[in-house]
């Protein structure tokens, strides 16, 4: 992440441009890789606790996976990602290196590990809020057609129903229903694409808001968990890539390091903003309905414990090394083919 060329360092310059573009096929590149984890993930955060069929072990799951779906399943929701991760990743790099700028006017003043956790979590929360909605509706597509057996219960105490022994359609028919007490038909094969899903949400769950259902849980992890992830890996950049020992390998251990640490210091916030994003997809077909983000957290620690919040971070943990390690190198590649004259 080193400086740019002096006579560039305007706030509004051609940097910029290099900056956004670098960032969005960085995000595009580490998010197809692990597509399938990325997934998996989030199946696992949000299916019900105890009930039959879930999803348990990595590589048994993704076997699952590509028995019921094939290589599709793996790709569920990718499209989305990518249109999302595309802009995201973007403006996460252009805010976070103008904000070093700012904060050092333009370079006259030391970068501190202060200076970067702030300039990251300011990063984090501009990108979180531009994208969004793609997020939420990535999420819905995620698990539509994941075979999860469900629970119909309408409080954390209530037993849960015998699980459907036709998975696919069992998940179809609780997670493609609207917020009533009375099943909807299942997802139509146009609910199931990015524009159906978003109309979908749109018609049902309180128009453009119910877009952003579990933005607050969102900005909560987002904001420490960039900055954790910059200020880490510019650290180690210092440690594991000395003048003169800055190979791709070394490189790509700074990446993978640093986005497991920030991962797993901050996976609880995840695990939150998926269950709200899912949280109106039916009143008893994920298993909860939540009344906010505090309602969630005291919920899944009281019915699960502090283990609850950490649902799904085996397969994270898998996908977040290669994830983050690419993110980080393409996007230096891609910065420097573009800047160096």
């Amino acid at each position: 992440m080193g400086e740019t060329n002096p006579t560039r360092n305007g706030f509004w310059s051609l940097d910029i441009v290099c900056y956004f573009v670098a960032g969005g096929i960085a995000g595009a590149t580490s998010r197809t890789i692990v597509s399938p984890l990325e997934r998996l993930k989030i199946i696992q955060q949000v299916q019900p606790r105890g009930s039959d069929g879930q999803y348990k072990g990595v590589w048994r799951s993704l076997v699952r996976m590509w028995n019921e779906e094939g290589f599709k399943g793996y790709m569920r929701g990718n499209g989305i990602n990518c249109l999302r991760i595309v802009p995201y990743s973007a403006v996460q790099f252009t805010t976070y290196e103008q904000l070093k700028k700012v904060f050092t006017r333009n370079g006259s003043k030391e970068l501190d590990t202060l200076t970067r956790l702030a300039s990251g979590a300011l990063a984090g929360i501009t990108s979180v809020c531009s994208t969004y909605p793609l997020d939420l509706v990535r999420s819905r597509l995620s698990i539509a057609t994941a075979s999860i057996s469900v629970q119909n219960r309408s409080s954390p105490a209530a037993s849960p129903a015998p699980a459907s022994t036709h998975g696919m359609k069992q998940i179809l028919a609780s997670a493609c229903h609207a917020s009533s007490s009375t099943p909807r038909a299942m997802c139509s094969k146009a609910e199931l694409s990015m524009l159906g899903m978003t109309l979908k949400v749109m018609r049902e769950e309180g128009g453009v808001l119910g877009l952003y259902r579990g933005l607050t849980a969102t900005a909560m992890g987002v904001a420490p968990y960039v900055g954790i992830n910059f200020a880490t890996y510019e650290a180690l950049r210092g440690i594991i890539t000395p003048p003169g020992k800055s190979s791709v390998t070394r490189k790509l251990v700074c990446g993978a390091l640093a986005g497991s640490i920030s991962q797993t210091l901050t996976f609880p916030f995840d695990v939150l903003r998926r269950k709200m994003q899912v949280v109106g997809m039916a009143s008893g077909g994920m298993g909860y309905k939540y009344s906010g983000a505090i309602d969630a957290l005291t919920t899944i620690i009281h019915t699960e414990g502090v283990r609850g919040l950490y649902r799904g971070i085996w397969p994270n943990l898998i996908k977040v090394a290669p994830s983050i390690a690419t993110s980080f190198f393409t996007y230096e590649l891609v910065k420097e083919l573009l800047i160096t004259p």
